[in-house]
């Protein structure tokens, strides 16, 4: 189980999911864009805020417990929406879904996965699901339904990749799509056959090469091959009225992904959206983009106890997630701490991720003489 793995902060399951996967896939998970100079401008916005312990504070018990959209959650963290899933490991996304569920954690459904989102559900747990909108609108509004349908309460709509970001490595690995085999990403995967057998060896036991779910059986195609017209996601003629649509579709909670200036959170508000994810998608997007723990307060100040503040890329210790917290976010999401877990042990290591990253949030909560999360936010610690 998850305690079996002799991995002790999420750099260990960093490390050994480095060295089971082949180096384009991941690149494909790991890296940044262009220069890359996000990645670390969201480690050293972390690392530059330290705190002010209280002291004889009676410690003993210490429940980070809160509520999200009206439920409770054993910590102020769900799982982000990840595509890559189902390359990391065979059928990624639902080990991923039940880690999420026996830690009590939500869980949220890209709408880039390898898995039918009905296929995800059966895991159980608590649903959110993740939007891409495609080329072909009605596409995305059936997907919407169907996740409805499927029991996600909350519908999160990526909104900071208008349009493809710059990637070029995987130009130069050919691990992008559709993926393309050629003489150095060949000899890579043969290097790595704990993953070639653990992974593709078992995709093609069952079925093949995973394709794109989440589209009408005419339009779905493999990773190796492009995608139909149609089936492209297509984001940079998207605007507010199109928010607006979902929303008046959407009967559910309705977050909107990707917002880094207080301006868009409070259109957001006006809108009718219910949260936000203060997020520079982990580095991914915008080489540029300021950190996301760095936009939270002027966004919090706009917006606070208006709607639900989430905060994601670059959580990476639960000193970290007490960060987020203290500046004013109700919730994280965390993406590739959980991936690094999944590519190093399946869903044992996903468990092991989220134990290492709540048990971390509870010893950092004890030094710093919090008991709880409204202590964490009243008792000015930075």
């Amino acid at each position: 189980m998850a305690g079996d793995l002799a991995c002790y902060n999420i750099a260990d399951l960093r490390e050994r999911a480095r060295r089971r996967l082949p180096k384009g896939i991941w690149e494909y998970l790991e890296r940044g864009v262009e220069d890359e100079t996000g990645m670390a401008r969201n480690r050293a916005s972390f690392d530059a805020i330290t705190f002010r312990p209280r002291i004889l504070r009676n410690v003993e018990k210490v429940d980070p417990d809160t509520s999200i959209f009206g439920r409770e959650t054993p910590l102020p963290m769900a799982l982000a929406p990840t595509g890559a899933a189902g390359l990391l490991w065979y059928r990624g996304d639902l080990a991923l879904a039940r880690a999420a569920a026996k830690a009590g954690l939500p869980f949220t459904i890209s709408s880039a996965s390898t898995m039918d989102l009905e296929d995800i559900a059966k895991a159980g747990g608590r649903l959110w699901f993740q939007l891409y909108m495609w080329e072909d609108r009605s596409l995305s509004h059936a997907v919407v339904d169907r996740a409805w349908a499927a029991g996600c309460e909350a519908l999160f709509v990526t909104l900071d990749m208008a349009v493809p970001p710059n990637r070029e490595y995987i130009h130069r690995s050919g691990f992008g799509t559709p993926f393309r085999l050629n003489a150095r990403n060949t000899l890579d995967v043969l290097a790595h056959p704990r993953w070639l057998a653990g992974t593709m060896g078992r995709y093609a036991l069952d079925g093949g090469v995973p394709s794109q779910a989440n589209l009408p059986d005419r339009l779905r195609s493999r990773i190796t091959k492009g995608a139909p017209p149609g089936a492209l996601f297509k984001q940079d003629n998207l605007d507010w009225d199109g928010i607006a649509e979902l929303r008046s579709r959407w009967p559910g909670k309705l977050v909107l992904k990707g917002m880094l200036h207080p301006a868009d959170a409070e259109r957001a508000l006006a809108i009718g959206a219910d949260g936000i994810v203060v997020s520079n998608h982990g580095a991914r997007a915008l080489d540029s983009s300021v950190a996301a723990i760095d936009a939270l307060p002027d966004i919090v100040s706009a917006v606070g106890g208006k709607m639900t503040i989430f905060l994601d890329s670059g959580i990476r210790r639960g000193s970290d997630i007490v960060k987020a917290v203290e500046r004013g976010a109700d919730a994280v999401l965390v993406g590739r701490a959980p991936l690094y877990g999944l590519s190093a042990a399946g869903e044992a290591g996903v468990l092991r991720a989220l134990d290492l990253l709540g048990s971390e949030t509870r010893r950092s909560m004890a030094l710093l003489g919090a008991r709880n999360i409204d202590e964490l936010r009243t008792l000015d610690l930075m």
